[in-house]
């Protein structure tokens, strides 16, 4: 598959997540092998950083921020 339909994906399940426990990228690997995806973590990372999504730690503080 291509990095961009994977980047794709990745934006997908992020989006929708449970805001409160985001997907870690070891996670997001194992979702993606579930689709017969075969990425490393740290490929994972890369593609998350080249879409500008923060790391699940970030994603989750927000969301706690949002909720006051």
């Amino acid at each position: 598959q291509s990095n961009r339909s994977i980047q794709a994906l990745m934006k997908r399940l992020i989006e929708a997540e449970d805001k409160l426990k985001p997907l870690s990228d070891d996670q997001l690997v194992i979702h993606l092998e579930d689709q017969g995806i075969k990425v490393a973590r740290r490929t994972i990372a890369k593609y998350r950083e080249a879409l500008n999504l923060p790391s699940s730690f970030e994603r989750k503080k927000r969301a706690e921020l949002m909720t006051l």
